[in-house]
């Protein structure tokens, strides 16, 4: 008698050999999670089930499948039939221009579903929503994005003018364009350039794009999610120069989470003091610059005051009476 957990690794070994072609008992056993020995287990009884299933030895031998055997998606939990069709979401597809295909390749998944799990599934599709861009952003015009999913897939060298915020705002870029990233319902690109420096470019800030014949090979070790991972938690690092010291009403206090980003708001839980008798919190929260810092605090008003350091709480108050100057 084979239990669940046995039954799923058995399905998941079918589908990795059915998708992948040869692999052999090591590296069937590094997917699962298993050891080799229960990996040879799990192989002899697929065979004993009458799959189609034979060995080549050597050193570049292993299992694979008799070509033209499929199996159909009857092992699917309910779980994984409504991930699957949550996977599929139409608007990034329609960026990529593949939403006629996603539609085409989820009536194919729903045709070859079992009937209790296609009626799950259609459950699921019909009451989730994806809108990716935040409040009060506009769609962005992405006029180089399915040409970048070419050149992704391909690994073609890519000719690219791109606008920066820095200067000179205006530069050429040669990538070997790695993969892409959508965040917040803005695309990224993550490519090397020709020095192999990898980057993050914004693909609405690129101006020109051309898809080479050249091709390079993308670095084996190299994993989208983790660089990206990092990526973001390098920026977050480097994105706060400095700290201020302010003071919040309880109404401030109240409006933190509208009016400021995470890490304001994870710094005044960390650091808020008990109240004082007017109700006022002291906190510590970081900045990026002097600047920027303004134009973020000013939307609490009245509401916050800064404390520290002086060149901030100065230039607050020279905004100030300019504005009280100006509204006189």
């Amino acid at each position: 008698m084979i239990d669940d957990m046995t039954a799923g690794r058995l399905l998941s070994m079918l589908l990795l050999l059915q998708t992948r072609g040869r692999l052999s008992a090591g590296q069937l056993a590094e997917e699962l999670g298993v050891s080799v020995r229960t990996a040879y287990r799990d192989l002899a009884r697929l065979q004993a089930a009458g799959v189609p299933l034979y060995a080549e030895t050597g050193q570049h031998g292993g299992y694979q499948l008799v070509e033209g055997y499929r199996t159909r998606l009857t092992g699917l939990s309910g779980g994984e039939a409504r991930a699957l069709f949550l996977a599929g979401l139409p608007a990034p597809a329609a960026d990529l221009g593949l939403a006629e295909e996603v539609a085409a390749a989820r009536l194919k998944l729903l045709a070859a579903l079992p009937a209790e799990l296609r009626d799950e599934a259609a459950r699921t599709a019909a009451v989730f929503h994806l809108d990716a861009p935040g409040w009060y952003q506009e769609a962005q015009v992405q006029p180089f994005l399915t040409l970048l999913m070419d050149a992704v897939v391909a690994q073609r060298v890519v000719d690219a003018e791109y606008r920066r915020w820095r200067a000179p705002q205006e530069v050429r870029r040669v990538l070997h364009p790695y993969g892409l990233v959508l965040k917040s319902g803005v695309w990224y690109l993550v490519a090397a350039s020709g020095a192999g420096k990898v980057s993050t470019y914004r693909v609405a800030q690129l101006r020109r794009v051309v898809v080479t014949p050249q091709q390079f090979q993308r670095p084996g070790g190299f994993d989208l999610a983790a660089h990206w991972h990092a990526y973001l938690a390098d920026f977050e690092a480097r994105r706060f120069t400095g700290e201020a010291v302010i003071r919040l009403s309880p109404q401030g206090r109240e409006r933190l989470a509208d009016l400021a980003d995470q890490a304001v708001l994870r710094a005044v839980e960390q650091t808020a003091g008990e109240p004082g008798p007017d109700g006022w919190v002291r906190a510590t929260i970081p900045i990026e610059n002097v600047r920027h810092a303004c134009q973020e605090l000013l939307r609490f008003g009245a509401d916050v005051e800064v404390i520290g350091p002086e060149p901030l709480r100065q230039a607050l108050a020279d905004i100030v009476r300019e504005l009280a100057t100006r509204y006189a």
